[in-house]
C-alpha cells in the first residue's frame, strides 16, 4: 500500500499508463529519477527515456539506477536536453509523463512545452500532475510561499483544468481530471493529474 503522496502518485501513474497500454514512455524533466527507476523496474515497460536539462540531476538518476542494477541500454535511457525543443526522435512513444514538473517552468515558456511534447512527440498519451495549490494551507504552506523554492507557481484546479482543457483542445487530445492523495471536501487533493489522450 502506498505510504505517501509520492508513492501514491508514482503508483496512479503507472496503473494508468498499464490500463491504456502504454508501454514506451517519456520521461519529461526525469530529475533524479523517481519515476524512470519505477518504470525501468517494471518488466512491462518496454522502453523508459527520461529527459532533463540539469546535468547534476541526471547524474543522480544514473547513480540511482546502477544501484538498482538498472542498465542504461536500448530499453532505458537518461538524456541530457530539454523538451520545450521538437525532436523528431521522440515521437515513437506511447505516452509522456511531466511528473511535478510543470509549475517548475516559467509561465512565459509553458507554450514552447506544449508546442514540442503535443505538437512534435505527439504520444497518444501525456500525462501532468501537478500541485493543488487550494491545499497549501492545509499542508502548513504559508499563503505568501510555494511549496518547493523551485516552483515558479502552483495553481488552483480551476486554473488547472482551465489550461489543460485549452491545451487538449488546441492539439486534438481529450483531457480528464483526478486527485492524487486524500481528498478536502472544499479544495480537494494535495495533487491533480491530468490525463490527456488522442480525441478520435
Amino acid at each position: 500500500m502506498p505510504t505517501s503522496l509520492h508513492e501514491e502518485r508514482l503508483k496512479l501513474v503507472l496503473d494508468t499508463l498499464r490500463e491504456h497500454g502504454a508501454s514506451r514512455i517519456l520521461d519529461l524533466g526525469c530529475g533524479e529519477g523517481p519515476l524512470i527507476l519505477a518504470l525501468a523496474g517494471d518488466d512491462f515497460f518496454q522502453k523508459v527515456t527520461g529527459l532533463d536539462i540539469s546535468q547534476p540531476a541526471l547524474e543522480k538518476c544514473r547513480r540511482a539506477l546502477a544501484v538498482a542494477k538498472i542498465a542504461l541500454d536500448g530499453r532505458v535511457a537518461v538524456v541530457n536536453q530539454s523538451f520545450a525543443e521538437a525532436d523528431p526522435n521522440l515521437q515513437d512513444y506511447d505516452a509522456a509523463i511531466l511528473l511535478e514538473t510543470i509549475e517548475h517552468i516559467p509561465p512565459a515558456r509553458l507554450s514552447k512545452v506544449e508546442r514540442a511534447v503535443f505538437n512534435s512527440f505527439y504520444p497518444r498519451l501525456v500525462v501532468i500532475t501537478t500541485p493543488n495549490q487550494e491545499c497549501n494551507d492545509l499542508l502548513g504552506v504559508p499563503a505568501h510561499r510555494l511549496r518547493h523554492p523551485g516552483h515558479e507557481f502552483e495553481w488552483i484546479r480551476a486554473k488547472f483544468e482551465t489550461w489543460s482543457r485549452g491545451v487538449a483542445g488546441r492539439n486534438g487530445y481529450a483531457v480528464e481530471f483526478s486527485g492524487i492523495g486524500w481528498a478536502h471536501p472544499a479544495f480537494g487533493a494535495p495533487s491533480q493529474m491530468a490525463l490527456f489522450f488522442r480525441d478520435g
